[in-house]
């Protein structure tokens, strides 16, 4: 197995990172891993906001419901779903943009939004960094709209934390992998068996590395899932110029 697959393989979310900038040719390696990456119709429809500022990223750590950790590394990007952009390109062609107006504009913005935030951990872990995925900043998005500035048509999806690791974190058990990869059609008969297999596992990984606050993968996923966890970011979306009609 090859380096890249291997640091792939060992992924895991660091939450502790040492007071200590990242280069800046090394930070602009890892952006353009991310900007270098394939997006639906060459459309490019995502941006990032890079914020370094301390004020900022204890903002954002406020915003994302108290994630000390954003403040703590010294790079926290903001990956943003983008029909701005795409909007002036269309309006220069002389043609009118509807696609925002679509469940179709967030399905493939937030596609493009994943494969660059996947690309920048990928180019981050090979730099020898640490990083974590915030998904908090959707907790309250028209902070983070007015934080960044971000105009019309624009929507921060997804955070990624970056910088050099403190204490290092363990990879996390996953479950069982025929539960992850389907040969042919979806094999749904063996589900539960998988599931109730992952718990006892997710079980002893919370005792191995002393979390006595760790749950179970089921416990865990029904505390999220039983509501709408995020509340505002259907209304804000839609105060953004996002329609959800088609």
């Amino acid at each position: 197995m090859n380096e890249t697959l291997q640091l792939m393989h060992s992924h895991r979310s660091v939450r502790s990172y040492q007071d200590k900038p990242i280069a800046p040719e090394l930070l602009d390696a890892i952006l353009d891993a991310a900007w270098k990456g394939p997006t639906s119709i060459n459309g490019q429809q995502v941006s990032l906001v890079v914020v370094q500022d301390a004020e900022r990223r204890g903002r954002i750590a406020e915003i994302a419901g108290g994630q000390p950790w954003i403040a703590q590394a010294p790079v926290f990007v903001v990956v943003v779903m983008d029909f701005h952009k795409t909007h002036l390109g269309v309006e220069m062609a002389g043609e009118k943009q509807v696609i925002h107006d679509s469940v179709e504009a967030f399905a493939v913005g937030s596609v493009d939004a994943g494969i660059a935030l996947g690309n920048m951990i990928t180019a981050a872990h090979a730099a020898g960094l640490g990083v974590v995925p915030i998904g908090g900043i959707r907790r309250d998005p028209q902070a983070m709209i007015d934080l960044l500035d971000l105009p019309e048509l624009t929507f921060p999806l997804v955070g990624l934390v970056i910088g050099h690791v403190q204490d290092d974190a363990e990879p996390k058990p996953r479950l069982p992998r025929s539960s992850f990869v389907h040969r042919e059609s979806y094999q749904a008969e063996d589900l539960a068996g998988h599931i109730a297999a992952y718990d006892d596992t997710l079980r002893r990984h919370w005792q191995d590395i002393g979390r006595a606050d760790g749950e179970p993968w089921t416990a865990n996923t029904a505390r999220y899932y039983r509501q709408v966890y995020f509340p505002k970011v259907a209304p804000v979306a839609r105060a953004q110029g996002f329609g959800f009609e088609q």
